[in-house]
């Protein structure tokens, strides 16, 4: 029966990165619809607190999917979310517009102005950070934050008419913000970094074997190239004497024989120093092999006290295994 712990540890590293970002800037959506959207019908009431909260689920769903594609886009699943980031950009202007101007022009209250206010500055800041996730140059995330942060200051002065005010309003959005989009290009970076890696250690695994495969080859070659030259030389020679009928000729097909067989003794002795094993060593040899592709691995049981040949059966096991593990 599976359960979350299994489906969890079911997936890779870079995976597990993936989801965490992704479920990381979820939760600010939800955070926003649960903490500010909902609490304002309560405060406010009748159609300002209906207004507000249509505009918070809005803002909430739109982050929400510019989140899910800007991830995408970071892991080149999807071209870049531009419209996308501009409709947040959009929503977040009118929820914060909205949110000031009933605060200033709507019921009286410090219930109102409280919900207003919270649903304002949560907006901004959300919004912005949002935004930033889909953004790969730094000085566009730079740009994105201090004009967030100036559009705040000119929002407030102009429907509150107060400068203290909107400098003080645009100061908190640019430091909440600001940190809110450097945790997102934090999270864009970590996120290609741990893929990256995953790659680079897939990459060293696949050359690991392709090394290997080498090695055999120019060993191999080194055994049959000059003794086939030789063969083939003597063959030639042979048959030259055979034509002429020379006795020779029968010397020479004995000496192409013993080559021959003495190759096929070479070859042997290759193949069977590339086909026997030793326990430990294929043991140790497939958790590096396994650890550098990602893979867990953990070696408990003791090796030793084992037959040589159980040893080598053993060791061919496991290399095989280990191939079927990074092949599959």
């Amino acid at each position: 029966m599976r359960g979350p712990g299994t489906w969890w540890r079911g997936k890779s590293t870079p995976a597990k990165v993936e989801t965490y970002t992704r479920a990381s800037f979820h939760f600010f959506a939800v955070s926003e619809l649960a903490g500010v959207g909902l609490p304002v019908i309560g405060r406010i009431g009748s159609w300002p607190g209906a207004v507000l909260m249509l505009l918070v689920c809005a803002h909430a769903a739109t982050c929400m999917l510019t989140v899910s594609r800007s991830v995408d886009w970071v892991r080149g699943r999807r071209e870049q979310p531009v419209r996308l980031m501009c409709t947040l950009g959009a929503f977040t202007a009118a929820v914060a517009v909205t949110a000031l101007a009933i605060s200033e022009y709507g019921p009286k209250g410090d219930g109102i102005d409280s919900a207003a206010g919270s649903v304002f500055g949560v907006a901004m800041i959300f919004g912005m950070g949002i935004i930033a996730l889909g953004v790969k140059v730094r000085r566009h995330v730079y740009a994105v934050v201090a004009g967030f942060a100036a559009g705040t200051g000119l929002i407030v002065a102009a429907l509150t008419r107060s400068p203290l005010g909107a400098l003080v309003t645009a100061v908190i959005v640019l430091l909440a913000g600001g940190f809110l989009a450097f945790t997102a290009v934090f999270s864009v970076w970590l996120l290609r970094s741990v893929y990256e890696l995953d790659e680079a250690r897939e990459t060293r695994a696949r050359l690991a074997v392709a090394e290997e495969r080498l090695r055999f080859g120019r060993d191999l070659h080194d055994v049959m190239g000059r003794n086939l030259a030789v063969i083939a030389l003597k063959s030639e020679l042979a048959v030259q004497l055979a034509r002429r009928g020379r006795p020779e000729a029968v010397e020479q097909m004995i000496e192409v024989q013993r080559i021959a067989q003495e190759s096929q003794r070479e070859v042997r002795e290759v193949v069977r120093g590339y086909r026997e094993a030793e326990l430990g060593t294929e043991l140790s040899g497939a958790h590096g092999v396994l650890t550098a592709a990602g893979i867990e691995c953990e070696i408990s049981d003791p090796t030793t006290g084992l037959p040589a040949q159980v040893q080598s059966a053993l060791g061919w096991v496991v290399r095989e295994a280990t191939t079927n593990v990074l092949r599959h």
